[in-house]
């Protein structure tokens, strides 16, 4: 037998900051558009709900625990957004350099990275990437105050709410994440060339099932 062991070296790890963030629109069709680069991000809060417990009981004692469907919600603060948020934003151009809000959302699908870091290799440990589908932003606050003697850049933040996608042989999801430390390298290579784009194809959004086909099944 082996005696448990904490904070071994190499073993210290964390995860940090966001980076290489896509958005992928939502088209008429329903399929994701291509993807393009979001600059300005400052933060993603992930904000997962439900899974609560409604106990019932019988014979005078608990019986089981139900648990309710999860959702998933998340916060997008930035300094600025792509053209193509726009719609997803609510707006729409009338004419060039005018748009006009309170219109129809479009949904989209986002793409980012978390690093991962550890006591010997910093931040340069590994990272993480993930993926949210069938994204919604609801309207936020934007304000806008006078420049003065501590200069500082308007952060806009969205509300995103989600909409869960099939899964094959699993419950619907609309999160997907994939960890660099742990994945086949080549085939996370080939996955990131759909994601960010390359010499040869555009920045493609794939869905959850051809993730799975890319990175390799799961042993059962």
């Amino acid at each position: 037998m082996t005696a448990l062991k904490w904070d071994q070296t190499g073993e210290k790890l964390y995860e940090t900051g966001v980076d290489k963030c896509a958005l992928y629109p939502i088209e008429t069709n329903g399929s994701y558009g291509t993807g393009v680069a979001w600059n300005g991000i400052t933060a993603i809060n992930e904000s997962p709900s439900g899974a609560e417990a409604t106990a019932l009981y019988a014979n005078n004692r608990k019986y089981l625990n139900l648990l309710s469907n999860e959702e998933f919600a998340a916060t997008i603060e930035s300094y600025m957004y792509p053209d193509e948020f726009e719609e997803c934003n609510g707006l729409k151009e009338v004419a060039p350099g005018v748009t006009i809000g309170q219109q129809k959302r479009k949904g989209f699908g986002l793409a980012y990275r978390s690093l991962i870091g550890n006591d010997v290799d910093g931040n340069d440990y590994g990272y993480k990437i993930h993926i949210v589908y069938g994204c919604l932003a609801a309207p936020s606050e934007d304000g806008h105050s006078t420049v003065n003697d501590s200069p500082e850049a308007t952060t806009m933040s969205w509300s995103v709410s989600t909409t869960p996608i099939e899964v094959e042989n699993a419950k619907p999801t609309a999160t997907i994440t994939i960890d660099s430390t742990k994945a086949d390298k080549e085939k996370l290579k080939k996955l990131e060339a759909k994601l960010w784009g390359s010499e040869n194809e555009e920045p493609t959004l794939p869905l959850p099932s051809e993730i799975v086909s890319m990175m390799g099944e799961i042993s059962k």
